[in-house]
C-alpha cells in the first residue's frame, strides 16, 4: 500500500503529460498501480484555493515566502502548462546548495500548502518543482520564451508584497542568481605589496527589468551598488555588505 503522498506525486506527475511508463521508471511504482489510480480517481485531493482567483483577490496568505519564491522564479525559475491546463513551477536549485534546496521547497509548501513538492535530479542541479492550475494566477510574469527576451513587471499585489518583506524578495534573487565571493586586491605600503582581502556580493541576470527590480529594492533598504559588467551589479562597500551579511549571507 502506497502512502498518499506517493500516490500524489505520481498522479502530479502524469498531471505533467509524462507518460506512465516513464512516471514508473522514475518513481519505482508499477504501471498497473498509476493507471489504477489515475482511472479511479485516486487520490482524493482537496482543491487548492487560490487567492487571485477568488471575487476579491489578495495576496498570499504566506507574503514573505511568496516574496522570496517570486526571487527565486525571477532567477531561475519557470512554468510550463500541461495539456490539461496545470501549471509546474520549476525552480533549479544547485547541488552544491543542499539547504537553498531545503528553503525552495518550504517556499513552495508555504505558498500552495495543499499541493505537492518534489525534487528531481538534473545534470549539476535540481529542479525543485511543484504542480497547480494556480502558479500562472501566481506569477502572471510567465509567458512564451526566456524571461530576458519579454518585459517582466510586477502587478501592484506583488509590488505590494515586495515593499512588506523587501528582504525575502532580495534573498531569492541572489539565492538564484548571485553570489558572495571573497575578493582580494594587492596593494603597496611601505614598499611592500599587502594582499587585501573583503567579502563582496554578486548578483547576475540578463534581463535588465530584473536586475532593476533589484536594484530599486536595494535602493530602498539603503545598501550600495554599482554595475560591474554589463549584467553584474556588485555590493562591496562594507557597511552595505555588513546589511547583506545580516539579511542573506551565503549560500548553503
Amino acid at each position: 500500500m502506497y502512502a498518499r503522498a506517493v500516490r500524489t506525486h505520481a498522479l502530479a506527475l502524469v498531471d505533467q503529460g509524462r507518460s506512465i511508463n516513464s512516471v514508473s521508471k522514475q518513481t519505482g511504482i508499477s504501471r498497473s498501480a498509476i493507471r489504477g489510480w489515475r482511472e479511479r480517481g485516486e487520490p482524493v485531493r482537496a482543491a487548492a484555493t487560490c487567492c487571485r482567483c477568488q471575487d476579491l483577490p489578495t495576496a498570499p496568505a504566506e507574503p514573505a515566502a511568496y516574496s522570496y519564491l517570486l526571487g527565486l522564479y525571477l532567477g531561475d525559475g519557470c512554468l510550463s502548462r500541461s495539456a490539461k491546463g496545470v501549471h509546474t513551477l520549476r525552480i533549479a536549485c544547485a547541488d552544491a546548495w543542499p539547504g537553498l534546496q531545503d528553503a525552495c521547497e518550504a517556499a513552495l509548501r508555504a505558498v500552495l500548502p495543499q499541493n505537492s513538492v518534489w525534487r528531481t535530479p538534473c545534470a549539476g542541479c535540481t529542479a525543485v518543482s511543484s504542480s497547480s492550475k494556480h502558479w500562472a494566477c501566481l506569477f502572471p510574469q510567465h509567458g512564451p520564451g526566456k524571461k530576458h527576451d519579454r518585459t517582466i513587471r510586477l502587478a501592484d499585489w506583488q509590488q505590494d508584497v515586495v515593499t512588506e518583506f523587501p528582504w525575502e524578495f532580495v534573498r531569492g534573487l541572489v539565492h538564484s542568481d548571485g553570489c558572495r565571493v571573497t575578493n582580494w586586491t594587492e596593494r603597496t605600503v611601505n614598499g611592500e605589496p599587502k594582499r587585501y582581502e573583503y567579502p563582496r556580493y554578486f548578483f547576475t541576470n540578463k534581463s535588465a527589468d530584473i536586475r532593476r527590480l533589484y536594484c530599486a529594492t536595494l535602493d530602498e533598504l539603503g545598501v550600495a551598488w554599482k554595475a560591474a559588467n554589463k549584467f553584474n551589479i556588485s555590493v562591496a562597500r562594507k557597511a552595505s555588505v555588513a546589511l547583506m551579511d545580516a539579511h542573506i549571507g551565503p549560500k548553503y
